[in-house]
């Protein structure tokens, strides 16, 4: 069996075709039943190909959730775990949540808690996903509107990391990875200016490298794991806020304007270079200054606040170094009429 690509908290990731890997890597446990979670989406686009390569199709039990952002919730764990009684699933059961981070937070959440823990696997089929939701061990749900509230930290067995589930992506979701990708380069002092989608298996090489050197260092987000939240503390809000809108925005969409919202706000040298990159690389969209109180609102929320502040995640000066700033309301405010003069 071929090694690992990097090796995390006891979870193995493989970068590569699954067929070299995943064979082996079953041979080697006993799971008493397979379970996996997929949406509409990948059960038609993702599923024919990971039974291709897995030769599971007459073992494994297939359970379809609705796709998007809106459906990550308690109501949809609870339907997944209804399936999961109804299956028998024993605690020898394996998870594979096939799909992209919605279905991989959730279901990591799911078999996490479904009798206090089943062994699952990610098998991310979107760019964001395989740079960043599926390695880690975050799981969670959205609560009430917002992000990533209920959730608990739980390794998954392996992380399978194929490139070739990218195929199926439509040009908005690899726009939405990418921002990841350029979250990463900038977290490590990479040059991004140049970066470009032509060598996939070596650009996710360097950003699944990063997530996993911050992860390793703080597994459990007390320190310089809050650094991955660059761009999410505004991007958060502002994706909360659009969900509720007929223009909602994908998880990177809304993760580009956070990133250049920080950035300006805070100061970064690269600040202006990167508001630019993004400009050119993700369609624009402003934001209403009706929205900046909800905006506010969503970021109160926020986990890495304390009491009432507001606490926001960037790089510092050196690579893979960490700033916390406690912004005030009229420093987000400005920063979001800084986007809205870029958009």
């Amino acid at each position: 069996m071929l090694s690992p690509t990097f090796y995390l908290q006891n979870a193995p990731v493989y970068l590569g075709a699954l067929s070299d890997f995943f064979y082996d890597w079953l041979g080697q446990n006993s799971f008493s039943q397979i379970f996996i979670l997929t949406d509409e989406n990948t059960r038609r686009h993702c599923l024919p190909v990971f039974f291709a390569q897995t030769g599971l199709e007459t073992r494994a039990i297939v359970h379809e959730i609705p796709s998007g952002e809106a459906e990550k919730n308690l109501a949809t764990c609870e339907k997944i775990w209804s399936a999961m009684a109804a299956a028998g699933l024993d605690r020898q059961a394996l998870v594979v949540n096939l799909g992209g981070g919605v279905i991989g937070d959730m279901g990591g959440f799911c078999a996490a808690v479904w009798k206090r823990g089943l062994n699952f696997i990610q098998v991310p089929t979107t760019l964001l996903a395989m740079t960043d939701a599926a390695i880690g061990g975050k799981t969670g749900v959205d609560f009430q509107g917002g992000k990533n509230l209920l959730g608990v930290f739980r390794q998954p067995a392996a992380v399978f990391v194929d490139p070739v589930f990218l195929h199926s992506l439509p040009e908005r979701e690899w726009r939405s990875g990418f921002a990841e990708i350029l979250k990463h380069a900038v977290i490590a002092g990479q040059s991004f200016e140049t970066m470009e989608m032509a060598d996939m298996t070596a650009l996710l090489h360097r950003s699944i490298a990063v997530k996993v050197r911050i992860v390793e260092e703080d597994p459990t987000e007390r320190g310089l794991r809050m650094l991955l939240n660059f761009g999410h503390t505004i991007g958060h809000a502002v994706e909360s806020y659009f969900l509720a809108t007929p223009a909602s925005l994908t998880h990177g969409e809304a993760v580009a304007i956070g990133m250049i919202c920080e950035s300006h706000l805070a100061g970064l040298p690269a600040a202006d270079t990167l508001a630019s990159f993004i400009m050119r690389h993700f369609l624009p969209c402003p934001m209403p200054e009706s929205a900046f109180p909800a905006i506010w609102q969503w970021m109160k929320q926020d986990k890495k606040n304390t009491s009432d502040t507001v606490r926001m995640a960037v790089p510092d000066v050196l690579p893979y170094s960490l700033k916390i700033m406690e912004p005030t309301r009229a420093q987000v405010e400005n920063s979001l009429r800084f986007y809205n003069r870029l958009a």
